[in-house]
């Protein structure tokens, strides 16, 4: 490969990645994202809380985190990208929930994501996730607003 070809390939996957985290701001296009996770991601959210644990499918993921957290949202999930470090098939987002909680309460919280992709090109799919967050948060959040929601 020229180092040209090399370039545009490079622009191409961090211009296709910076638009495929884009998609996690709002609610309505988040299903775009989780279109490019694998059926078969391996996906482990670290913490000590009740969306914490290793979820096999992109379903088991969703069905125990944004599904549950999102109807604890006044607005659903929203996740904004503070920055993403692309190398090769990896790329680490950094992400902030812009998220207010049924109670009132910004869900003010911030996310590391470290995502491997089946090839490092654009239009990758996810494969592979390890994700971290502010434990305590999440835990106050689900258990105070699903608390409110039961009433």
């Amino acid at each position: 490969m020229h180092n040209d070809t090399i370039s545009e390939t490079i622009t191409q996957t961090i211009t296709d990645r910076t638009e495929l985290f884009a998609h996690l701001a709002d609610p309505a296009t988040a299903a775009r994202f989780f279109e490019r996770v694998a059926d078969d991601v391996s996906w482990t959210v670290e913490g000590t809380h009740p969306l914490a644990g290793h979820y096999a499918s992109r379903t088991a993921f969703t069905t125990a985190t944004f599904d549950r957290l999102g109807p604890l949202m006044r607005d659903g999930v929203r996740l904004e990208v503070v920055d993403l470090h692309v190398a090769g098939d990896v790329t680490v987002a950094e992400l902030h929930a812009t998220s207010t909680t049924l109670d009132g309460a910004p869900f003010d919280n911030d996310y590391c994501w470290v995502c491997r992709f089946d090839s490092s090109g654009p239009d990758a799919r996810i494969v592979e996730v390890r994700a971290y967050l502010d434990s305590a948060m999440v835990a106050w959040t689900v258990n105070r607003n699903e608390a409110l929601k039961a009433r």
